[in-house]
């Protein structure tokens, strides 16, 4: 097995640690916002950015990703020639990016704002008392001078934690200063502060979820978070499905382009340049736990989703093969729904709309998700392989004086999971990759650890190659072990050998 995969490890290792090379190039310059007029622009999903880029610039061709991250990543790579975010947040990121510059002037000044439930006007009421409070003790410009014009990030206070009910409270931990991971993947930045300073106010205990930029609005309006931070700007139209504090913070909106004669880029050989990537990546604040601990509630919910689909997959195959019309009918259906539905748009519907207003982790929900999945297929595959079984020796069994389910569970059975192994097994390592997207509903799996890691280092490559080797060695494995199964137990293998 590892004759197979070896070569293509090398590949992608050398593919995202080669060294860097010194780069010749003409000087770009120092642009102004409408110089970006027609061009095109890296903008998050689930934020006003294009419409702010609309208005204050002009029009563009957008390109869409999910994180400020990506965004970075994409002017980086010249995949865009700018990205528009939130002026401290480029800040931050020009400052640990060699290259990366700031365009000025800003092209817009922003209110933000806590999004809170339609259903939660007594907690609004609480935020904007608190921040009265804290803002004419001083309390909030000692926040603002630590975490936003400090260039070194401050450790996080010790703020005790209330006795009263919970706050369910919703960040986006991508987004330094405001809310990230720390050393020891505690929630740590500005918003998260003052959300810990709010709780202990209010006498409330306080539960972090980490939601992507485009979930934040879904989570709160559907009852999943209280509320949510992160410097979501004020808008009328979010307002029509959310409840906004007052202003907390205001901010300008600015964009940021790559200049390449700002880096001094220095060529270094392949395996300092490995080196330096696995201690940064990995070894640095241990950040090799978090793969660990990523690929661990992966496999969790692999199993657990597709011992559920099995158990399910048997009950849609009965459905499937009755010769009841409305039962058939309802297999059928069950099968071209779950099977015509991307597990994506399956995921989400099932956290934000079904479990909605349950207290149910993201974990069971998942494992939920991919089992109702998972058994459509399954279904199907023990359905056709109960069909390759002759009809003759179940004739010849029953003539023997079996049952009709004696018949099955003797000759049937034993067969068709023979005929099904392979395809079933297969179904598995597909299950298993398929966990990536669980980070859209504030898991953090296996991928998800990736990019929270290329969140803190700043680096595009190595914690992408990195988390796709371990998919690569973790599905090799399991391809392995369910092969040595089949040859164990597979009497025709064996007598062939």
């Amino acid at each position: 097995m590892l004759k197979k995969i070896l070569p293509l490890i090398l590949v992608l290792t050398l593919a995202g640690c080669a060294g860097e090379k010194e780069i010749q190039t003409e000087p770009r310059g120092r642009l102004a916002p409408q110089d970006f007029i027609g061009r095109r622009v890296a903008v998050q999903t689930g934020t006003v950015f294009e419409d702010f880029f609309r208005e204050h610039v002009g029009d563009a061709e957008f390109l869409y990703v999910n994180s400020p991250l990506e965004c970075v990543e994409a002017v980086k790579s010249g995949r865009a020639d700018v990205t528009i975010d939130d002026e401290p947040i480029l800040r931050n990121y020009a400052a640990k990016n060699p290259g990366l510059v700031i365009v000025e002037p800003p092209i817009s000044v922003d209110e933000y704002g806590v999004i809170v439930n339609k259903n939660k006007t007594e907690l609004l009421s609480k935020l904007n008392e608190f921040y009265q409070i804290i803002v004419a003790d001083g309390t909030y410009d000692d926040m603002l001078a630590r975490w936003v014009d400090s260039p070194i990030a401050p450790p996080m206070p010790d703020i005790p934690e209330g006795n009263g009910e919970l706050l369910r409270a919703g960040v986006t931990l991508l987004v330094e200063p405001f809310a990230y991971y720390g050393a020891g993947m505690e929630p740590m930045g500005f918003d998260v502060e003052y959300l810990l300073r709010f709780a202990a106010w209010a006498d409330m205990k306080i539960e972090f979820t980490d939601y992507n930029f485009a979930s934040r609005i879904d989570a709160v309006a559907s009852g999943r978070a209280d509320l949510c931070a992160g410097l979501i700007t004020i808008t009328e139209e979010r307002a029509k499905t959310v409840n906004f504090t007052d202003p907390y913070y205001i901010g300008g909106t600015s964009l940021i382009m790559y200049d390449p004669l700002a880096v001094n880029a220095i060529s270094t050989g392949f395996w300092e340049s490995l080196k330096t990537g696995f201690e940064r990546n990995l070894i640095a604040e241990d950040r090799w736990k978090m793969v660990v601990d990523g690929l661990r509630v992966s496999l969790i919910i692999t199993i657990f989703a597709f011992m559920l689909a099995t158990l399910l997959g048997f009950g849609v195959c009965g459905l499937r093969m009755s010769k009841n019309k409305l039962l058939n009918a309802i297999g059928s259906l069950y099968v071209t729904v779950l099977r015509g539905t991307p597990i994506v748009v399956l995921l989400m519907i099932t956290f934000y709309v079904i479990f909605a207003k349950s207290s149910i982790s993201g974990t069971t929900v998942a494992i939920i998700a991919f089992g109702a999945n998972g058994a459509a297929f399954i279904g199907e595959i023990i359905r056709s392989a109960i069909l390759t079984i002759d009809k003759g020796q179940v004739e010849a069994a029953r003539s023997m004086g079996f049952s009709k389910a004696g018949a099955f569970f003797t000759v049937t059975l034993p067969q068709a999971v023979r005929v099904a192994f392979p395809t079933y097994m297969s179904e598995f390592v597909s299950t298993f990759k398929m966990t990536s997207v669980v980070g859209y509903i504030a898991i953090v799996d296996l991928t998800k650890a990736g990019d929270i890691i290329r969140s803190r280092t700043y680096d595009a490559f190595f914690p992408l190659i990195m988390v796709a080797l371990v998919y690569l060695l973790a599905a090799s494995l399991m391809i392995w072990l369910f092969n040595t199964i089949n040859r164990k137990t597979d009497k025709r293998l064996r007598r062939a050998k």
